[in-house]
């Protein structure tokens, strides 16, 4: 089986480098130098606000079981963080429309620090404070960057289509290569040089705060709604009007929660699916596979957001069928390499799913208030999270794989809504919506 896992590695690798060097002048955007060194800019601050993330995550569950924690309480300290980024998350995330998304940028690099910092305490309320933290930091990760960088982007009078190419490739660097690795350099801290499960953390909190000192010396301020008369549920009121009156909007929303609350229910549910009878599996391996399919489907993204047809809405409808029909294969077999290849597949619709949402998202979210719209997407799916590791013994795998399809197969069907719609007008400024809402100064 071991030998599979290599050929599926090396045969992923040899695609993705293929694609990359075969780019012809179709699949490539001209752009300016005064872009390009924008977009490097940005690439280096993600891709290291990624290892900051990426170096944490294989080893949080073995730190906490390595202080003594059981089962249970490891649960609960997970539940904590997809609870705070819901609830704490959504509202610090909110703040960056009003008080500006660098300064939610540099508040994500010290909160998460901060969370680094807790996880050399065995305290169970030490531990849950770190938790809160990083639910925090996990929701200005998803949106403060994102909001940023399209403002910044407008504000420079750059090309439209040009923020496709800085999409891709952040996710190419940041959810592909940097997650990658991230997993060899945590191995090697670990288990070659034997530092202990706290050092990934340690090293983590090292690049967030290089990253940091990047933003504060390159980066200028942006902001949504800056505007003094507006408090935060006026902002939050103002958010929720903008959903409840743009359906493409809405639609955006259940799509991403949809997609999102699958692909991180599958997180948990890949390793029982491939050893049932808890076989000893190449966790960083498949892992490290996983992120190579992820990097695939970011290449073939990049490909297809360089050309004017297809549309991002049109082939998102295949991609979200594609990964509803890869999620099925731990229900009809047993089989581990069939699985395998499914998962893999499923990954490669991850890949292309994360530039292209944020594509949609650039074009269909109002700017006054992006950073708050994102943030109301992602409290269903923090909700939809917890439920599922509060009862993630008490389904078969085979029922909760089937739920996953079922959910994308229903952004699959929006998604062909929001396809239908999206010539639609946009809607008008969401502050011209709220009748408590006061004009703007010029």
């Amino acid at each position: 089986m071991e030998l599979f896992y290599f050929m599926v590695f090396g045969a992923l690798s040899a695609v993705v480098a293929a694609l990359e060097l075969s780019k012809n002048s179709k699949d490539r955007i001209n752009t300016s130098p005064a872009f390009n060194s924008f977009k490097n800019n940005y690439l280096v601050v993600y891709s290291l606000m990624m290892a900051g993330d990426w170096l944490q995550g294989p080893y949080v569950y073995y730190l906490y079981s390595t202080y003594g924690f059981g089962k249970g309480d490891i649960g609960q300290l997970f539940i904590a963080g997809f609870g705070s980024s819901m609830l704490f998350g959504t509202i610090v995330g909110s703040l960056a429309d009003k008080q500006g998304r660098k300064r939610a940028c540099i508040t994500y690099c010290i909160t998460y620090i901060l969370s680094c910092i807790t996880k050399h305490s065995p305290e169970y309320r030490i531990l849950m404070i770190g938790r809160v933290l990083g639910g925090i930091a996990t929701s200005l990760l998803f949106s403060a960057f994102e909001s940023w960088l399209v403002a910044e982007h407008n504000k420079r009078g750059f090309e439209q289509q040009w923020l496709s190419l800085t999409f891709s490739k952040a996710i190419f660097l940041g959810n592909g290569l940097i997650a990658i690795l991230c997993g060899l350099f945590g191995n090697l801290l670990v288990d070659s040089l034997s530092l202990g499960p706290v050092a990934p953390f340690d090293a983590a909190a090292c690049f967030l705060a290089i990253g940091m000192a990047i933003i504060i010396s390159s980066w200028t301020e942006n902001f949504g709604d800056p505007s003094e008369n507006k408090d935060l549920l006026t902002q939050f009121r103002g958010a929720a009007i903008a959903i409840a009156s743009d359906e493409k909007i809405a639609l955006l929303g259940a799509i991403q929660s949809l997609f999102e609350g699958s692909m991180y229910t599958f997180v948990f549910l890949w390793t029982p699916a491939l050893s049932p009878n808890d076989e000893e599996i190449p966790h960083g391996f498949i892992f490290a596979t996983f992120m190579l399919a992820s990097m695939l489907g970011s290449s073939l993204a990049s490909r297809l957001m360089a050309r004017s047809s297809p549309r991002v809405e049109s082939y998102m409808q295949i991609v979200f069928v594609i990964s509803s029909a890869s999620l099925l294969l731990p229900i009809i077999t047993n089989v581990c390499c069939l699985q395998l290849l499914g998962f893999c597949t499923f990954e490669a619709c991850v890949g292309i799913f994360w530039p292209s949402i944020m594509k949609m998202r650039s074009q269909y979210i109002p700017e006054e208030a992006r950073s708050t719209i994102m943030n109301f997407f992602r409290i269903p799916l923090n909700i939809f999270v917890c439920i599922v590791l509060y009862n993630v013994d008490a389904f078969p795998i085979t029922i909760m794989f089937g739920m996953c399809s079922i959910f994308l197969f229903v952004a699959s069907i929006l998604q062909r809504r929001l396809m239908a719609i999206s010539d639609k007008p946009k809607m008008e400024s969401w502050t011209a919506m709220d009748p408590e809402a006061e004009p703007l100064n010029d």
